[in-house]
This record gives C-alpha cells, structure tokens and sequence, in this order.
C-alpha cells in the first residue's frame, strides 16, 4: 500500500528548494530520491505539481505519495508504557532512554510505536502513515522524557498546528560539558542537515532552518553543569547540536560530544521534563512532567557527593 505524507513549508523556509526542503524534513529519503518522486509527479505543493527546483513561498500544503517499501510490518507489542495521561483523543507517556519512538531502517520492533499499537489497538491516527502512527513531534532514541501522541486525525491536526506554531511548552535537564561563565543564554542559529554526514545536523547558513534554544544554569559541578533547557523550534537534535555549537556539548552525547568522557552514560544526559499543550478537544492548557530517570539521578547524586573536590 502506498503512503500518503504531508508537510507545511513554514515562514523561515521561504526561498528554500521544494527538493531540498523535503530531504530535510524526512530522514528517509535522500535528496535524489526526493528528485525522483517529483520527477514520477509523486509530489504536489497545493495541488499542482512542481519541479524539483521550485521555490518555497512560506505557507504552502505539500503532498508526498510514497511507493510501498520493502518493509517489516509493524506489529503490536506488549511493552509497558508509562502512562502520564489519556483520554480519546491524547495519550501522554514518559518515554524511557534507549527506545526508539518510530519503526525505521535497523528498528522494527521494541519501539514506542509497537507499544502505542498494542495498548491503543486502532485507537491512533494515520496522518503520518502506518510507521508512525499517532506520532506527533519525536525525541531521540537516547533521550528519555515526555511525549504525546494522537488517538485520531482531528487531534493529530491540531497538535501539529501547534507545533508549527511554536506554541507548545517543551522544556528539557541535561547535564552540558566545559562550565557556563554565564547563569543563562539564547542560541538563535539555524540548522541543517550535515552535507558530509547525513545522520548529522549542523549549524549553518546553507539551507539551515531556523532554531532558537533558550538555556540557564541550574547549578554547577565544576566542568559540568546542570542546566533547563527549553524550545522556541523544534529542529532534529536540536539541543544537541545548539550546545554543541557554543562549545558545551551534552554529556554522553555520542554524535555531538567528545569521545573521552568520565562517566559511562548509554547517551547523551538530555530528559524531556515538561511538555504543555492546548487539548485538541476540551481547548485547555495542559502539562505534564515526567521526573528524572534513575540513571540521570545516580549521577546527579555522585556529581554534587564530589562538588568541591577536583574539577570533573
């Protein structure tokens, strides 16, 4: 069966090529296979199709259809969730470090999706396709945290609305590399995706999208600091690759970070703790925290037991 996917080209993608715009936006396609389908007229930006040089104008309603892949089916599976909130519409889960949140290449099963299918059974929408269904905005496979998903289209479109809008509460914990000077700061730098390492994002000029990460000290541990991070944007690896560029790396962050680090971390120190949205249904505000991971908080505890001893 083929996929139907649809993106929004928002303000700051003004300019951008259609082509290069939509191998940014989807991980799994390359940019010669963005070409193609817009060669096999598999692309459409309001109804019309384009060339694959075409400009964005800000605002436009773009249309994928993806040829079926060769691909695992994605089964459900009974994997416990730890479920912050649910209603018909939302569910609200604290997604545990190392899972990963969508069926992908190397990954199809043990993922937050596989347990959405099983405790949600067909209770999730289908706007992003069988492999991601009910999945919203996503997190890294080694970030633990809050994370909503939707139970029916109509949620799923207001969600995402406001996503694009940058009106969702996102804030995050993480532990940064090389001691903060200031108590608090804002990196306004756009990213993209790295044009010698696909599975890398970086900071730049070239077809980077807008990103603004808003960032202060918590408390400090000589080298290493806990900081409250929160997003105006939600680029891939954002924090990452903002703390990164500054010169203050995530700790355990295996992409970003350095590769000789004290502590044997299973990936970067980054929890998602707080997420806040308007319900799609009742038009309300809601957030929810999700506490700290066990691993997060033993490190946290050896980090303040040597805090005035030698500089980590």
């Amino acid at each position: 069966m083929e996929e139907i996917r649809w993106l929004t080209a928002e303000t700051e993608d003004i300019g951008s090529r259609i082509d290069v715009f939509i191998a940014e936006e989807l991980d799994e396609l390359t940019r010669s296979a963005v070409q193609k389908l817009i060669a096999e007229g598999n692309v459409w930006v309001n109804d019309a199709h384009v060339k694959a040089n075409y400009k964005l104008k800000g605002g436009e309603s773009i249309r994928l259809l993806l040829p079926q892949a060769e691909e695992t089916e994605i089964l459900p599976e009974d994997i416990p969730l730890d479920i912050l909130y649910e209603d018909d519409s939302v569910i609200v889960v604290n997604k545990p470090q190392g899972m990963v949140v969508h069926p992908a290449a190397g990954h199809s099963s043990g993922t937050l999706v596989n347990a959405l299918l099983f405790h949600c059974k067909d209770s999730l929408s289908g706007i992003n396709g069988q492999l991601r269904p009910g999945i919203v905005h996503r997190i890294d496979k080694d970030t633990s945290g809050v994370l909503m998903a939707a139970k029916n289209d109509k949620a799923h479109h207001f969600l995402a609305e406001q996503l694009a809008e940058h009106s969702i509460t996102r804030k995050y914990i993480a532990i940064a590399m090389n001691g903060f000077r200031e108590d608090s700061g804002t990196v306004d730098a756009p990213i993209g995706r790295d044009p010698k390492d696909r599975k890398r994002m970086t900071v730049t000029q070239r077809n980077g999208r807008h990103a603004v990460t808003h960032y202060r000290v918590l408390e400090r541990f000589g080298q290493l600091s806990l900081i409250e991070v929160q997003l105006e944007t939600g680029r891939t690896h954002q924090i990452r690759v903002h703390m990164s560029h500054i010169g203050h790396p995530l700790l355990g962050d295996p992409v970003y970070g350095s590769k000789k680090q004290p502590y044997r971390l299973q990936g970067q120190a980054l929890h998602a703790a707080k997420l806040g949205f308007i319900h799609p249904d009742s038009k309300e505000y809601m957030e929810f925290t999700a506490p700290l991971p066990p691993y997060f908080e033993e490190l946290l505890q050896r980090l303040r037991a040597k805090k005035g001893g030698s500089e980590l």
